[in-house]
């Protein structure tokens, strides 16, 4: 018995890492294309259906979209109506990806392993990379599904399961519960659903147990989404997932008091009892959509009453001074848009100063906290960039004219470094991390000294942003002149350690001289926010000599 459950362990467990290679594969290579797909969908609630049902056909993860619609949604970029509608058409989604599986494809698992491996050895640095290991992802999904058929037809007869069975057999809620459990461990129905099947179709378990493990199934795949929006303290977060949760979880709670009549109705249609299982699942999500898409209104009503957005001050991501009142005074709607570039860059210089840090210290969750407020700064970066946009459509005086294009210099060059730090200085130390590699003492030491000297060059152009002094942008271009050097000496010491053969220096010089790099670069973007001033200066003593 000890074995067949530990069989039974490993092949739910290879399920569910077959899907999370598919899900994040397929998130690497299409992951921006899927989330402008959805943007481009948000026109009414049944474009937002489709939306969810394809996205989630794709990555195969119901969690996954409706993850993406609350990030939507947090940013005020979609309604509370429409992300339900994404919510629902997701949850159809994943049913469908079950029909795929309750057919024969057997056969198609090694042909998907052998292209994956293809795909994943030849397409580093690619897109085929990520579709290499989606590929490879299916292919050990339908290997676990051939393993789990094999496992579970010697257990049937096995006397300890079938007493376990039998104890559990009058219990609906017991085994929906259990289902409920395994759905969440798994943050998937799909491998939970696909067990389920499986069981009914060699008759290890009756027809009414069957629906009642499929509706704690569906009830514990809508607590995922809430679960993982839960982590924040914005409430306005979690609207969607629990509204998902009251309409999917809801339903399937009501109709366990009815498992045994939904039996024997659905033992009378035509196919076995897999099939069965397969089309009820699918039902059920098709039905809860069909009742509830016209009915969201008085829904999403609900849950903004319950779930009300945060105060402007307590919300980190949304912007704060930004006063569409204001845009009637220009002055003083460029003041408020300069005071939302200050706290822009203050994101941005935290960011800076701890990149290089968790990148020596290999600190993967560092990492993944410092990268989480790029998302913050593209949003004040989008913000700032439309609130003066909006006040530039009526005429300015010149002061105003400068003062504003001044700030739209600032935003685009504090987005741009962001953007270093989390495309590039992360991504580095993500690699380094996954090659457990690290860089030599002396190495680790000049990449301090330059990343010193770049945040002092970001304080004083932080600096500049309030004073606008000459004195200071002149200040500025000169750093840019002695990161070069330091940045020309680091590089020779390194090519001194590889000719000497340090082996720290040998395994890490790529990653090494892309710090190098990607230091000058923020550097330069920093050094951008002097030339405007200066060059104003060169423009009005040339117009006072004439």
């Amino acid at each position: 018995m000890i074995l067949i459950v530990l069989h039974l362990a490993g092949g739910v467990a290879l399920l569910t890492w077959g899907l999370h290679m598919v899900e994040s594969g397929l998130m690497r290579a299409f992951g921006a294309s899927l989330r402008r797909f959805m943007a481009r969908s948000l026109g009414n609630r049944f474009n937002a259906f489709c939306a969810g049902l394809a996205i989630t056909g794709a990555l195969q993860s119901s969690t996954a979209t409706g993850m993406i619609a609350s990030s939507f949604a947090a940013r005020g970029l979609m309604g509370a109506v429409t992300g339900l509608a994404v919510m629902l058409g997701a949850n159809v989604g994943s049913t469908l990806i079950v029909q795929a599986f309750s057919l024969d494809l057997s056969w198609i698992s090694p042909a998907c392993l052998l292209i994956g491996m293809a795909l994943f050895e030849r397409g580093k640095g690619s897109r085929n990379r990520d579709i290499g290991r989606a590929s490879i992802g299916l292919g050990l999904m339908l290997l676990a599904l051939t393993l789990l058929v094999s496992t579970v037809q010697p257990a049937e007869t096995a006397p300890a399961l079938r007493t376990v069975l039998g104890a559990l057999s009058g219990e609906p809620v017991l085994n929906a519960a259990l289902a409920c459990v395994l759905t969440w461990a798994a943050h998937s129905s799909i491998p939970v659903v696909l067990f389920v099947m499986s069981l009914a179709k060699l008759h290890t378990v009756p027809l009414d147990i069957a629906i009642a493990m499929v509706l704690g199934a569906n009830v514990g795949s809508a607590l995922n989404p809430y679960f993982e929006a839960a982590k924040g303290h914005d409430l306005s977060r979690r609207r969607l997932p629990a509204g998902n949760l009251l309409l999917r979880g809801g339903v399937c709670v009501l109709l366990l008091a009815v498992c045994s009549p939904l039996a024997r109705l659905l033992d009378t249609l035509p196919g076995d009892a897999s099939r069965t299982i397969a089309d009820f699942h699918t039902g059920l999500n098709v039905a809860i959509a069909v009742v509830f898409i016209g009915l969201l209104d008085p829904v999403a009503r609900l849950l903004e009453r319950i779930m009300p957005s945060p105060a402007a001050g307590d919300d980190t991501c949304s912007p704060r001074y930004l006063d569409e009142s204001a845009l009637q005074s220009p002055p003083l709607a460029l003041a408020c848009a300069a005071r939302e570039v200050i706290r822009m860059s203050e994101i941005v210089e935290a960011m800076l100063r701890e990149s290089v840090p968790v990148l020596l210290a290999n600190d993967r969750r560092a990492v993944s906290d410092v990268a989480s407020r790029d998302d913050t700064v593209d949003v004040l970066h989008d913000a700032i960039k439309r609130y003066v946009t909006e006040l530039t459509r009526e005429p300015l005086s010149e002061e105003d004219r400068r003062w504003a294009s001044d700030i739209m210099t600032a935003v685009i060059n504090l987005e741009h470094i962001g953007d270093i730090i989390d495309r590039n200085l992360l991504e580095i130390a993500q690699k380094k991390i996954k090659m457990q590699l690290s860089f030599s003492a002396e190495g680790t030491e000049e990449l301090r000294m330059l990343h010193d000297s770049v945040i002092d060059s970001f304080r004083r152009a932080q600096a500049l942003l309030v004073s606008g002094r000459t004195q200071t942008a002149a200040q500025l271009i000169a750093d840019k002149q002695a990161l070069r050097q330091l940045e020309r000496s680091a590089r020779e010491r390194h090519l001194e350690r590889l000719r000497d053969g340090q082996p720290d220096s040998l395994a890490s010089s790529s990653l090494h001289l892309d710090v190098l790099r990607d230091l000058v670069r923020i550097q330069s973007h920093i050094c951008a926010l002097a030339y405007p001033l200066l060059e104003r200066d060169k423009a009005d003593e040339a117009a006072a000599q004439v």
